[in-house]
């Protein structure tokens, strides 16, 4: 914290600009051994076009021509004094720049560096942090808008308020065990467990969105399973508008799975196309099926399409029953309808969920309207949800530790067992944003952003 850190703000490789970052108690002074004008005496939040220089003295020359972004402490992003160069987008220019100040005594910054030091500085705290780097990977709408609202810190008030709720029903019990010889008691016993009670239904709330918090952050994986030659890739090609999975007449075609995404509304769909279920299959074959049965198991929507006029409805729900998805996640796609002579509803009157289309044709308006019917659902969810596998484990540990207060207090436990959970449950919240952490904690956190965030 007491260097001054610089990095490459914006992707490697040739661009129109390219955006170098300086934070740390000597930016100031560092920029004006290479910059044409003195900015010691500016203030904050300007901006200044100029040469940068390499070199000094009279071996001093001109590398180029640049906008110097000017941030003084506390008001920049690390709270620290921050300039931004804005340079032309040559890799070797922005090498250059990146050597001279290192030179001058600047350091490369490591990952997420910037972000870290914000974070120390009071500026963000952890759940605000992540969100940065959630917000840098967003895929789609909602992605994005998760993140935006992470970092507006509405998630991280909500652990803070229920925290200092348990802060103050604590310290009424923390101080009858400075009067544990006097048997008095500071904290109302029924007002504790409603408040446990209340907060832990809270925090299980949370934990329960983390599912789909985690689909809504990565994306919906959508598998797309069937015997041979049921049609797998021509709908798979519909849906993508585009030949991305091999089509053929002879079985065992895709052997492998391919996978590419779709933006429904804002909601980003990972499609799975795998190999096709068929017990006779060549050794290479097989192991294709392994990977399906894999997918199926981890998927949150399973496509099973089959041939709507190879198949009964006692058959299909055989090969249903035989699959392990999770539950509610099996949509049967009847397809090649162009080819069948009957409607679904009297073929198949007890299956659930039915969709039917005609990859040769192009007719999947039906399963593109259940794609959208599905991506408003989860629009219409998208609120304060956990998304983060770190904020899921505090929460489920925050919420065994009052568990046992609960219980606790139903057997009458003292005061001293109580505060010990209760200290548990303070310490897991305080874990999520930052007021309680480790070196180890921040460390990984951190080391996946990128370099110059």
């Amino acid at each position: 914290m007491n260097d001054t850190i610089i990095a490459l703000a914006t992707p490697v490789g040739v661009g129109a600009i390219g955006v170098i970052r300086l934070s740390g108690p000597d930016s100031l002074v560092l920029i004006d051994h290479c910059f044409s004008k003195d900015l010691s005496s500016h203030e904050g939040n300007t901006l200044h076009y100029g040469k940068i220089y390499r070199g000094s003295g009279k071996q001093r020359e001109v590398l180029d021509e640049v906008v110097v972004s000017l941030f003084r402490s506390p008001h920049s992003y690390t709270g620290e004094d921050v300039v931004e160069i804005s340079c032309h987008g040559s890799p070797f220019i922005l090498q250059t720049v990146l050597e001279n100040f290192i030179d001058l005594g600047a350091r490369l910054a490591k990952a997420g560096e910037f972000t870290q030091r914000a974070f120390l500085n009071g500026k963000l705290d952890l759940v605000q942090a992540e969100a940065v780097a959630d917000l840098i990977s967003a895929e789609s709408e909602v992605s994005r808008t998760m993140a935006i609202r992470q970092m507006r810190g509405g998630f991280s008030m909500q652990i803070k308020n229920l925290r200092q709720q348990l802060i103050d029903f604590a310290s009424l019990i923390e101080l009858e065990l400075d009067f544990g010889e006097e048997d008095v008691e500071f904290a109302d016993r029924k007002k504790l467990l409603d408040l446990v009670n209340e907060i832990k239904g809270l925090i299980d709330g949370l934990k329960s969105g983390f599912s789909m918090g985690n689909v809504l952050k990565k994306g919906v994986t959508t598998v797309i399973i069937g015997k041979p030659n049921a049609g797998k890739s021509t709908i798979l090609n519909a849906l993508l508008k585009e030949d991305r999975a091999i089509v053929s007449d002879v079985e065992g075609t895709t052997r492998d799975t391919i996978e590419e995404t779709l933006n429904v509304n804002g909601v980003q769909f990972r499609f799975v196309d795998t190999a096709g279920i068929r017990s006779h299959a060549g050794s290479i074959e097989k192991e294709g099926i392994l990977r399906t049965f894999e997918k199926i198991r981890s998927a949150d929507l399973v496509f099973y399409i089959f041939d709507v006029n190879l198949i009964t409805e006692n058959e299909l729900k055989s090969l249903l029953s035989e699959l392990e998805p999770k539950p509610g996640s099996i949509i049967p796609v009847a397809n090649k309808l162009d080819l069948f002579k009957d409607t679904l509803e009297v073929k198949f009157p007890d299956i659930e969920n039915l969709i039917g289309v005609s990859g040769k044709t192009g007719d999947i308006g039906s399963l593109m309207s259940f794609l959208e019917e599905r991506s408003a659902a989860l629009n219409r969810e998208n609120t304060t949800l956990v998304n983060n596998a770190r904020h899921y484990e505090a929460l489920r540990l925050s919420s065994d530790a009052l568990q046992e207060v609960i219980y606790g207090l139903d057997k009458g436990l003292s005061g001293d067992l109580l505060a010990l959970d209760i200290r548990k449950a303070l310490y897991h919240l305080g874990e999520i944003t930052g007021e309680v952490s480790s070196e180890d904690l921040l460390a990984n956190i951190f080391s996946r952003f990128c370099i110059g965030k």
